[in-house]
């Protein structure tokens, strides 16, 4: 996207993604400013109030982008269990939905839940994580990164990079980390910060085939990526289709399988399946088989790798993405 038209987006877009404690001071900077749009990035639920104060002061355009579905989840998962309290979010998060001027979110099948939640087409709009494929790619020679962290060419790496919660299932890497103790060649990494992560390694105690290794900076991550023989993707299997991970796009950007937990037939095993492999939810057996098929067939790896970063450049490319987003922002304005 060029320089006038990121000048352009300045100039319409306020964007919103804020704690609840600091809603009140961007509600005073949007009715000063006066911007064309105001985007609304979740928690969209617990800024609902706010949203409808901005909507009814500033009579400004409101985009809310949807990048989860939080109550969903909540209760899908567990973190929620009362079926009136579910009834009474439901509704507020019905009538918020039917207030806004446009709502996106990053996946097909999420696009279909908005209109099962009552959002007409019209005011839709598919706005998926993009990934920068100039940025992120397959790297050739890799080698001083990985004596960094004390892995050979003759290592398998297998990758989990990203934020450590709950709706990620990750104690399923943890156990097929203990099946595959004898395995000295397979190396599990675990890279990111999260509420689970002082659990996960206390249950990694005594592992020997996991490094813990700390984020890193931006500059080094494609670097990062490149390490992965094969990138994990666990998730607990309610959070299906009501997410669609943002780690995804890079992944399949650095050239490199991917091993998912999915049901069959959700959007994120219908991606992952034509880039690596796909198994059930919390089948820890089914897992350390995959794993053990990816680590012993480099020409399937590779042929998954090179479909991977097809993918990535054919449906989460930056610019394309932008540049769609761009005109939808437009044609937000002129509603």
């Amino acid at each position: 996207m060029g320089t006038q038209k990121l000048s352009t987006l300045k100039r319409i877009v306020h964007l919103l993604s804020f704690t609840i404690a600091a809603a009140p001071i961007v509600f005073w900077q949007i009715i000063k400013e006066q911007p064309h749009v105001v985007i609304v990035i979740q928690p969209y639920f617990f800024t609902a109030p706010w949203i409808r104060l901005v909507s009814l002061f500033s009579k400004r355009k409101i985009w809310l982008h949807i990048q989860d579905y939080e109550i969903d989840t909540a209760f899908e998962l567990g973190f929620l269990k009362f079926k009136w309290l579910r009834r009474f979010a439901t509704l507020i998060e019905s009538k918020l939905l039917s207030s806004v001027d446009r709502v996106s979110t990053v996946s097909n099948r999420m696009m279909e839940r908005l209109i099962l939640k009552g959002v007409h087409p019209e005011k839709t709009f598919f706005f998926p994580n993009w990934v920068d494929t100039q940025i992120i790619f397959p790297l050739e020679n890799n080698a001083a990164f990985r004596q960094q962290w004390g892995l050979t060419a003759e290592h398998f790496v297998a990758l989990y990079a990203g934020n450590m919660g709950v709706k990620q299932g990750l104690d399923l890497i943890i156990k097929a980390a203990h099946e595959l103790i004898d395995q000295k060649q397979i190396v599990f990494i675990m890279c990111g910060e999260g509420a689970q992560r002082k659990q996960l390694l206390l249950e990694a105690q005594g592992l020997d085939n996991i490094k813990w290794i700390p984020l890193q900076p931006y500059e080094q991550l494609n670097q990062l990526l490149n390490l992965a023989d094969v990138h994990l993707l666990p998730q607990r299997e309610n959070a299906a289709d009501l997410v669609m991970p943002s780690k995804l796009s890079g992944m399949l950007a650095s050239g490199r399988p991917v091993l998912t937990t999915a049901r069959r037939g959700t959007q994120l095993a219908e991606i992952v399946e034509n880039a690596g492999l796909v198994v059930p939810p919390n089948q820890v057996d089914l897992f350390v088989e995959a794993l053990l098929t990816l680590a012993s067939d480099t020409e399937k790896r590779t042929l998954w790798g090179k479909q991977a970063r097809t993918i990535a450049i054919q449906q989460w490319d930056k610019e394309r993405i932008l540049t769609q987003f761009e005109q939808g922002l437009l044609n937000c304005i002129e509603l």
